[in-house]
């Protein structure tokens, strides 16, 4: 970054090009820095000058042309069977992810089964978390506010990165995460036969190193099942919004280790509080034929309210 801004390299430098895109970007550095450097926004800056035009990888300019297209994810999010309430004065709204509505629409079903009382409204569009971390953060910030404007009360997430995303912008008073909406509510056991279910977490990057939310997801889960932890339950699973698909196969190493850490555990289930990370976790568990079964937060608190 430094070589960049003082021109010692060239943005079309190759190294800057490898450099940008093989950060995670999962903020783990920055808890742990003594001098507080807030790098996930350095990141989000340096891609805003580097990822311009053809410089943007190709998968990442087609995911937010997609992203954009609201209309789209709210007609997939009625065809593929997403929550939705009809428009009423609520003090809580739920947020529905713009690709999480088509590929996991049971996420937020489970979510306003749980919390009946949010609104569900149908006409929300994206937060930008998809652009502030893949060089659009002003187009992200503008985002986050149009949606903070749509969407009536405080807003439950169902997803780390946009609560912490959206946070950024909107303000932390106005963006709960849903673990931290359900603490104390949910009762009931996931069970397995005649056994407790025994569960393991795989934490969201930005929502344990961007929101200190960690401890939450892992008393609910504790109140319901045989919590088990992982020894690299706050590293990150190699999803990392785009990074599996700019840069598979190095998000595949990353993964591996965490798969034969799930493996080795006698679990039943692993949870996720992210989408990507849903989608990561079950595609490592599927190549390895895994009969460890990968849920969203939301799901597997209904099986026990259920």
């Amino acid at each position: 970054m430094r070589a960049l801004e003082s021109g010692t390299l060239p943005p079309d430098d190759p190294t800057l090009a490898e450099q940008a895109s093989f950060c995670l970007g999962c903020r783990a550095c920055e808890p742990v820095c003594p001098a507080g450097v807030q790098y996930g926004d350095l990141l989000e800056q340096w891609r805003g000058f580097q990822w311009t035009g053809r410089r943007r990888p190709l998968a990442v300019r087609f995911l937010i042309f997609a992203a954009e297209r609201a209309w789209a994810h709210r007609i997939a999010g009625r065809l593929r069977g997403a929550a939705h309430t009809p428009a009423a004065a609520s003090q809580h709204s739920l947020m529905l992810g713009c690709f999480e509505r088509s590929l996991f629409p049971q996420v937020s079903r489970s979510a306003l089964a749980l919390a009946p009382e949010l609104a569900v409204p149908g006409n929300q569009g994206c937060c930008g978390a998809l652009h502030a971390h893949n060089g659009e953060p002003e187009q992200g910030r503008q985002l986050a506010g149009q949606l903070g404007a749509q969407l009536p009360g405080q807003i439950v997430t169902t997803s780390g990165g946009c609560a912490a995303h959206l946070s950024s912008v909107i303000g932390r008073d106005r963006v709960i995460e849903l673990s931290e909406y359900l603490q104390g509510r949910v009762t009931g056991q996931v069970r397995i036969g005649d056994r407790q279910a025994r569960v393991a977490l795989q934490d969201s990057c930005h929502l344990r190193n961007g929101l200190d939310v960690w401890r939450e997801p892992r008393a609910l889960l504790s109140s319901v099942a045989e919590y088990v932890e992982l020894p690299g339950a706050a590293r990150c699973c190699g999803a990392a919004g785009t990074y599996a698909l700019v840069r598979p196969r190095d998000s595949r190493r990353v993964l591996d280790p965490k798969i034969d850490e799930i493996e080795a555990a006698g679990i039943d289930y692993v949870v996720a509080v992210n989408p990507g990370c849903l989608r990561q976790l079950r595609q490592g568990l599927r190549r390895r034929k895994s009969a460890v079964r990968a849920l969203h937060i939301a799901d597997i608190l209904r099986l026990a309210a259920d």
